[in-house]
């Protein structure tokens, strides 16, 4: 028997999560801000949509959320029409926003007050990963509403694991950034450098992603980062959103984040470009085309 499930957001990363969820055989109420996009996902999944977030929540186990950022989140939580004031006591909500290890513990906090369970569960893998189901989530929060959801989450997740505390998925979530900015940037001038050296680029990385330098960057974006298509992931509009979100944790913890700090202004300089919606790997163009030997 399936459980009562309600999805708040229904982005290009939460519309097939909620597809999955339904697909697993639970009871699926759906909510996104632009009612539009909630009736087209019921017109491909069936299943229910809802007018507010409180109202697709009222009467379910489980909610789940995929939104834009922390106050977006805020909204569909605690804001007029919420779902928080509407779940039943013992409800878990579970959220898949990338948003700050700050409001993460701040919502874990409000709901205890109704008597709720809440998990900061941030994913990685992309709009691929989110229509294959094979996600990675992060998860911060207790070890028994943690068990409770990972057989819903593992609907959509090749990967699922616990990390400690409210607020760890976020943070751990924070670490993939940072690592896949760095290789993003690493791998744009090491193509650019053996364009500029005369060298076949996919060759090149052919043969240098059997070693050591290899990446799913690497073996994913290569060739169209040489073809100069920048329409295949997360866009560079996002990845800014993730990095500050980085930085400020950085400030608050300590750490020292100097490549990732100078490569969040490289990507400031592809929006300058136009390339807002370029995907992550349109670094590479901001290196312009090596002259012609």
């Amino acid at each position: 028997m399936g459980e009562r499930v309600a999805f708040l957001g229904l982005g290009v990363m939460g519309f097939p999560m909620a597809g999955h969820l339904k697909a697993a055989g639970h009871e699926v109420t759906v909510y996104n801000r632009t009612a539009a996009k909630a009736a087209l996902w019921v017109e491909k999944h069936g299943g229910l949509s809802a007018p507010t977030p409180a109202q697709a929540a009222a009467d379910a186990d489980f909610v789940f959320a995929c939104v834009g950022n922390d106050d977006d989140l805020r909204s569909v939580t605690v804001g007029a029409d919420g779902a928080f004031a509407a779940m039943k006591k013992g409800a878990l909500f579970v959220d898949h926003t990338t948003a700050s290890a700050t409001v993460a513990r701040e919502l874990a906090q409000a709901a205890q007050v109704p008597g709720l369970g809440f998990l900061d569960a941030p994913v990685s893998g992309g709009q691929a990963g989110a229509e294959n189901g094979v996600l990675t989530v992060m998860v911060g929060g207790d070890e028994a509403a943690y068990a409770r959801a990972e057989p819903l989450i593992a609907s959509f997740a090749r990967s699922v694991r616990l990390m400690g505390p409210s607020g760890s998925g976020q943070l751990t979530k924070m670490v993939n950034q940072i690592c896949i900015s760095g290789l993003v940037q690493a791998l744009s001038e090491g193509i650019h450098f053996a364009q500029a050296a005369g060298l076949d680029a996919a060759a090149v990385v052919e043969v240098i992603s059997r070693g050591a330098a290899q990446s799913w960057q690497m073996e994913n974006r290569y060739k169209t980062m040489i073809a100069g298509a920048f329409n295949h992931g997360f866009a560079v509009d996002w990845m800014r959103k993730d990095l500050a979100i980085c930085l400020d944790e950085a400030r608050r913890n300590g750490a020292h984040l100097p490549q990732t700090a100078l490569v969040d202004q490289f990507y400031a300089e592809v929006q300058s470009m136009g390339g807002g919606r370029w995907d992550t790997s349109s670094l590479i163009a901001r290196l312009g085309q090596p002259a012609k030997k």
